[in-house]
């Protein structure tokens, strides 16, 4: 069980083309969006879909394989852990932002 401590599974959409930044070091970071739907009926009957939005973040050779591969709308699974931050906005409020550090992934079809 101990695997399961901060362990995040979705599979989802792409929302847009990988951002790609590649540091002074040589590391490289690759971030997007993901995201995941979950259809119910309300209680009129009508079909919902509720889009949840997914902030994700891969490094080293999945950013490669990121950056090569993957578009908008493309269907991914993602294993990974989840990181909060928080920064300093330019007016001097705090931010707080979370995502998704993908440590595994699998690409299941092309785009919608």
């Amino acid at each position: 069980m101990k695997n399961l401590k901060n362990s995040v599974r979705l599979i989802g959409h792409l929302g847009k083309d990988p951002e790609v930044r590649v540091f002074e070091s040589g590391s490289k970071k690759v971030s997007f969006s993901l995201a995941t739907n979950d259809t119910y009926k309300n209680d009129k009957g009508e079909k919902v879909v509720d889009t949840q939005w997914h902030n994700l973040v891969m490094w080293g050779k999945l950013a490669d394989i990121a950056e090569k591969y993957l578009k908008k709308g493309n269907e991914i699974a993602v294993e990974g852990r989840l990181i909060h931050r928080e920064y300093e906005a330019s007016a001097g409020e705090k931010r707080y932002f979370t995502e998704i550090n993908v440590g595994e992934l699998l690409m299941l079809g092309a785009s919608k």
